[in-house]
Formats: C-alpha cells, sequence, structure tokens
C-alpha cells in the first residue's frame, strides 16, 4: 500500500517558493550576458550606422565619430536598463543620475581600452585590424564588469 502524502504545510510552501525564486535568479543572471552582447551589438550597429549617416552627410569623420560614439552609449543605456539589468536600475532621481554618470564613465573606460590596445598592437607591429578585434574583446569584458558589479550593483 502506497502512503499518500499529507496536505502541504505552510512552510513547505514558502520553501518551495524560496526554490523557485532561487531558480529564477539564476536563470536570468545565466541569460544577462547574453542580453548584455545583444544590447552591445544594438549599441554598435546604432554608432556604426549613424557614423556612415554623418559621413555621407558630410560632416567631418572625427566629429561624426564623437557623435555616433555618443549615440551608442545613449541607446546601450537604454537597452541596458531596461532589458539586461533591470534589477539594478536606480529609482528615478539623485540615485538614477549617478547611475547614468558611471555608466558613461564604463563607456570612456572602454574607449581608453580600446584606443589604448589598439595603439600597443599597432607599436607592437600588429596589423590594427586585428588590434581592433582584440581591444573590442578586452573593451566588452572590461565595461561588462563595471557595469554587472559597480553600475548596475543591485
Amino acid at each position: 500500500m502506497i502512503a499518500r502524502p499529507g496536505p502541504a504545510s505552510v512552510n513547505d510552501v514558502k520553501h518551495l517558493l524560496r526554490q523557485a525564486e532561487r531558480l529564477v535568479q539564476r536563470l536570468v543572471q545565466r541569460l544577462v550576458p547574453g542580453r548584455y552582447l545583444a544590447a552591445s551589438g544594438v549599441a554598435l550597429a546604432f554608432d556604426m550606422g549613424s557614423f556612415l549617416a554623418l559621413l555621407a552627410l558630410g560632416m567631418p569623420p572625427a566629429p561624426a565619430s564623437a557623435l555616433s560614439y555618443s549615440l551608442g552609449i545613449v541607446v546601450h543605456w537604454f537597452i541596458s536598463s531596461r532589458a539586461v539589468f533591470t534589477a539594478g536600475v536606480a529609482a528615478r532621481g539623485p540615485g538614477r543620475t549617478r547611475q547614468k554618470a558611471l555608466f558613461v564613465a564604463s563607456a570612456l573606460v572602454g574607449l581608453a581600452l580600446t584606443a589604448g590596445v589598439v595603439g600597443l598592437g599597432s607599436a607592437l607591429g600588429l596589423d590594427p585590424r586585428l588590434a581592433k578585434i582584440a581591444a573590442v574583446g578586452v573593451s566588452f569584458a572590461a565595461t561588462w564588469l563595471l557595469r554587472a558589479r559597480i553600475v548596475f550593483a543591485a
């Protein structure tokens, strides 16, 4: 004869809910890097697309590059704050303003790392295109860590 389980207690239900919550958190944490990669791709597409459009409109390359990079930062902020790091977004007000400033600072760190890696690679005789590919990886890793651990730390 098989024993039938008795009714679940409130503690049993709370325990199951805590386990389910932990499972969902682990799943979301595993998805965040992929969403961040996608957000970076979209931001890069906006950066490059607007850069090419500005060049076609006759804007000189340096200002076009700076303006398009800035647009990429704005696009990345919107995607990151709404689809990647949703749990860590500060409420509107001074906290959110500080978070936006940190986000821009992290983007500037990424820019500095990119320029540094490309410059160093070129100085060492590497093809600048290969150095740029390496720089993208270094910059991506650094900005991911800064944003996950500082900018959007919950």
